[in-house]
């Protein structure tokens, strides 16, 4: 046991040296192609300077981070396996009376502790980061701003007008119909000050305009003016106000259960957020599922020759379950399959692949 401990720590180590590097290489290839990215669109505008392309680069790598760590621990774990079977360190764990299972579960654990740290620590941070991000884009880039904020009062929508902007005020949201449920809406001038206000029973989307239905009209006297239909033109479509949600990546793990209950309370739909929160919690899973898949791939001994081709194959595998993963995202959000079944399917399938390929090359 002592030995048997003494090993996994060693490998443990080789594992997560191996990964460090890795992640660390691939986010200073992304900032880099990030940053001149940043900085083309940033030469357009005159408000805008070097110092902040590279704030705004900086704040925006956590978020990337989390879609590199799989293939940081795919590609860490292969190389580690691999250079254990090089150096013929594997050949004497066997000959020791170690089996495969024995030096892969400590590394298997590490990855899904890496997994928690991703959803738990990396995750909440990034979200406040890339919200930061956002904001920035918006103020130097001219990105258009979130449009809609959900809460448990209701849903406010801020539009542009003319001669200033208006406020939406809506208590419900009816997704069938596409219509906002007990409608209020506010006029303000150039200057911030209220112009006027229109209450309607329900207000439907339709090409180019909002449809008020039984408002009554106030424009600063007491008395107001009844109409059975009232127009409210708009240059939003339902895919606008759909975008303009809260994405996935700007809410921290922690604040996500609240948040998809507010949705579901105002009647919007909460499949994506669904979706990514059970994917969030799939991360330790699905880490640990790509170190099966590593060994599975890497442990071949050298004498048998074709380690390029069998690598070749588990990069192959790594691609084709990012690809599957969101497939399964898309399928899930259309609500074509179950929620639970899109999130965890890519994590289970790549445990299983993986045990399985493992328990094949031991019992050979």
């Amino acid at each position: 046991m002592f030995i048997t401990s003494i090993l996994s720590r060693y490998i443990c180590k080789q594992f997560l040296m191996n990964f460090l590097m890795l992640t660390c290489l691939l986010l200073g290839i992304i900032y880099l192609f990030d940053t001149v990215e940043l900085m083309r669109r940033a030469a357009k505008y005159d408000n805008t300077n070097l110092f902040l392309v590279i704030k705004m680069s900086l704040l925006k790598l956590p978020e990337v981070g989390q879609l590199l760590i799989p293939f940081s621990v795919l590609f860490s774990g292969i190389y580690s396996f691999w250079s254990l079977t090089r150096t013929n360190e594997l050949v004497v764990y066997r000959v020791s009376g170690l089996s495969a299972w024995q030096f892969l579960l400590p590394i298997f654990a590490m990855a899904m502790l890496i997994g928690v740290v991703v959803t738990t620590i990396v995750n909440p941070i990034s979200a406040v980061l890339i919200t930061k991000y956002e904001q920035l884009e918006t103020e130097y880039l001219n990105k258009k701003n979130s449009l809609i904020t959900i809460s448990k009062t209701g849903i406010w929508l801020r539009q542009s007008e003319p001669l200033g902007h208006s406020l939406l005020y809506s208590a419900s949201f009816d997704p069938k119909e596409w219509a906002l449920n007990d409608v209020i809406v506010f006029y303000f001038d150039k200057e911030g000050d209220l112009t006027s206000r229109i209450d309607a029973r329900n207000a439907q989307l339709n090409d180019g305009f909002w449809l008020l239905n039984d408002a009554y009209i106030y424009k600063g006297d007491p008395e107001s003016e009844s109409v059975i239909q009232y127009k409210v033109y708009t240059d939003l479509t339902s895919k606008d106000i759909e975008d303009s949600f809260a994405s996935p990546e700007t809410l921290p793990f922690w604040k996500m259960p609240s948040f998809i209950k507010t949705l579901e309370e105002t009647g919007f739909p909460a499949t994506r957020l669904k979706i990514h929160y059970q994917s969030l919690l799939a991360k330790p899973l699905f880490f640990g599922s790509m170190i099966l898949l590593a060994a599975a791939v890497s442990l071949r001994p050298p004498r048998k020759g074709g380690t390029a081709t069998m690598v070749g194959i588990g990069v192959f595998i790594g691609f084709f379950i990012f690809f599957m993963e969101n497939i399964l995202t898309a399928f899930g959000i259309s609500n074509k399959i179950p929620i639970y079944l899109a999130a965890w399917s890519p994590a289970c399938i790549s445990l299983l692949l993986g045990t399985a390929v493992i328990l094949y090359l031991e019992d050979g």
